[in-house]
């Protein structure tokens, strides 16, 4: 898709996630980099902000939209319909027997029940 300048972009869902990225990274580096330049890492997190909502936004103006865990989670649900798996395994056909499925028939004797 091209460029729409009318496309609306979600400002909104933007700036949470990039909250919620921010606010993990930053627990990371303070955890993990105490005494080292923790206000370099925090700064550069805070840089990544508007970079984050500048791509986010062009993406969106070319029409771009990512699917939410709501919708994947909708769609995986009616994929994995009863009918649906019917009709792949009708579909096939059994694959013949092998040494390593049981068809091949050269399997040792079972012996019977031990001596105590």
């Amino acid at each position: 898709m091209g460029w729409d300048s009318s496309r609306p972009v979600p400002w909104q869902r933007l700036i949470r996630e990039w909250l919620i990225y921010a606010a993990i990274m930053s627990a990371v580096f303070v955890i993990f980099f105490r005494g080292d330049n923790v206000l370099g890492a925090i700064a550069g997190v805070l840089i990544s902000g508007p970079l984050y909502l500048a791509f986010g936004a062009t993406l969106a103006k070319f029409g771009y939209q990512r699917q939410r865990l709501k919708d994947v989670r909708r769609t995986a649900a009616t994929d994995s319909s009863p009918n649906a798996a019917a009709s792949d395994v009708a579909g096939r056909s059994k694959p013949a027997p092998t040494s390593r499925t049981g068809g091949g028939g050269n399997r040792p004797k079972s012996t019977s029940k031990r001596r105590r």
